[in-house]
């Protein structure tokens, strides 16, 4: 019978065991999020000096992130090629990063936001929109 208790104890603490990394966060996991959500904002500032750098050339800013790539009609003569790679636009999470040339969140400048990992407007933790200064 004893042998029995402590067969059947080893079996509980062993399911147990198994069962603790789904029941318990990833700490890793959530730090690569969280590491993710930190880069976010560095990756704009190669967005912002694109964006200064059209505007030195061609004195106007540009209506969306791809006008850096690709050269908008008309501007051909001013336009000095393209001012970033398509996977620079694309944020931490490889979504587009959200630009807003009449700025709401820098008035009298321009927005460029990361909407988290779920690409959404709003959220929190992971999901928290990532705002340029």
């Amino acid at each position: 019978m004893k042998l029995l208790k402590s067969l059947l104890i080893i079996i509980i603490v062993s399911v147990i065991f198994a069962l603790l990394p789904g029941i318990i966060p990833n700490r890793k996991k959530l730090q690569g999020h969280r590491d993710k959500h930190d880069l976010a904002r560095p990756k704009m500032t190669a967005i912002e000096s694109a964006i200064e750098e059209y505007y030195h050339h061609t004195g106007q800013y540009p209506n969306t992130l791809d006008d850096l790539i690709v050269c908008p009609g008309g501007l051909e003569n001013v336009w000095a090629s393209p001012y970033l790679k398509k996977k620079q636009i694309l944020d931490t999470w490889n979504n587009p990063y959200f630009y807003e040339p009449n700025g709401t969140i820098n008035p009298g400048s321009y927005d460029i936001i990361s909407y988290g990992a779920d690409g959404k407007p709003g959220g929190k933790d992971n999901d928290e929109d990532i705002y340029n200064d």
